[in-house]
């Protein structure tokens, strides 16, 4: 067995590499812990560092982590995604969750991530530990007459199928939005393996900017019926997404609903507001995802900033565990920013680690709700500082 870190307990317990023979009885184990057979587990781990918890000799948890950038403020950040992580049943109860956390993610830090990405139903625990839900997330479904002659496109070359240019495409809409992955070259077999009849549409016009790109497959609802299910939608501009809404409903004489995917419209009111009847559409939400800030000062400075702010801000971070407050100083100017320790200074705003994650992502829309999200400050400088994320909205279009 390869070098581990010790867990805490009555009976000893290590973090280790998963080989072969560990991860097969991982495999096992998350048929019990999930209830289901959870196939991103083995198609995943060959772009994963996959880690588990052993004691006596037993496999009683692990996971994944993957290291993928992500968009905030328009630049790719350094970032680890956790995916398809666990615990026993027998075994949970004992607070393992935390170490097991920490062990995946130290390699992935090692390699100079500096956030930290996870979908969990566990929000509140999350939460204790400092991670933060910056944005709810829903599925829409709405009939697919409702979305009929919303628009003819026919100013659009729609072209089936998805080649280099639009996933360039996609790559170059996605730093529109706080979150969205910079996919990696195995983002497009790794989704045609999970959804083997999707397919994908890209609208142009005659422009050098990106227009839209639609990604479709087709299954069946909880009553029998056939549904179009979209899992992606990107759309430069209105005309563009109003184009794409229309050619779904071209699909209404034999499929009756359209599903958009748990994360696959951006976060604005573009689909109520194309649609004939109120209540149209129904929602679903989901659990959302969470984020973690590793290295505050080192996100900061790898961030995207609105080129015209000009911010100086004394600030404390505390922990969410309330360990000290550590005085920070936070500059941004001419699109860089940078985080450094101000010891010694009178701090004006404070913010908790999940706070401060919330805000990186531009999770506060408004002064008013960081402040009733417990920001301390002055109502003003809570201003600027909302003002400093707010220019993206947070989205993440992955599910992993």
């Amino acid at each position: 067995m390869k070098k581990g870190v010790p867990m805490p307990g009555s009976t000893p317990m290590v973090v280790v590499e998963a080989d072969d023979a560990l991860w097969q009885e991982y495999q096992d184990l998350t048929v019990r812990a999930y209830g289901h057979q959870v196939e991103d587990v083995a198609r995943l781990r060959a772009h994963a560092d996959a880690r588990v918890a052993v004691r006596d000799g037993r496999v009683i948890g692990g996971g994944l982590a993957l290291a993928v950038p992500q968009f905030f403020g328009g630049r790719p950040v350094p970032g680890a995604c956790l995916a398809g992580g666990c615990i026993a049943p027998e075994a949970r109860g004992s607070r393992l969750w935390s170490t097991l956390l920490k062990e995946r993610l130290r390699p992935l830090k090692e390699q100079g991530a500096v956030l930290a990405t996870a979908w969990t139903t566990s929000t509140g625990y999350g939460h204790r530990m400092g991670w933060a839900a910056p944005s709810r997330v829903y599925s829409w479904t709405v009939p697919t007459d409702e979305l009929r002659g919303i628009a003819d496109g026919s100013r659009f070359d729609i072209v089936h199928g998805a080649d280099d240019q639009a996933r360039k495409q996609q790559q170059e809409l996605a730093d529109d939005w706080n979150g969205p992955w910079q996919r990696p070259s195995w983002w497009p077999a790794w989704q045609q393996a999970e959804h083997p009849g999707m397919t994908h549409y890209r609208f142009a016009l005659p422009s050098p900017t990106p227009d839209g790109l639609l990604a479709i497959a087709f299954d069946r609802d909880r009553a029998g019926g056939r549904r179009l299910v979209v899992h992606d939608f990107w759309a430069a501009t209105a005309e563009t997404a109003t184009a794409m809404l229309g050619f779904l409903g071209r699909h209404h004489s034999r499929i009756p609903t359209v599903m958009f995917q748990r994360t696959a419209l951006p976060p604005v009111p573009l689909l109520q507001n194309h649609l004939r009847h109120a209540g149209a559409a129904s929602a679903t939400s989901w659990h959302p995802w969470m984020l973690r800030v590793l290295d505050p000062a080192e996100a900061v400075r790898r961030r995207g900033w609105p080129e015209d702010l000009d911010l100086t801000i004394p600030l404390a971070l505390r922990g969410d565990d309330n360990s000290p407050s550590a005085p920070m100083l936070l500059r941004v100017t001419a699109g860089a920013g940078d985080l450094t320790p101000h010891p010694g200074a009178r701090h004006e705003l404070g913010l908790t680690s999940r706070q401060f994650a919330h805000w990186y992502a531009g999770g506060y829309r408004t002064p008013a709700a960081a402040l009733l999200d417990g920001v301390h400050g002055e109502p003003r400088l809570v201003a600027q500082l909302v003002r400093a994320t707010a220019d993206r909205e947070p989205w993440m279009p992955e599910y992993f």
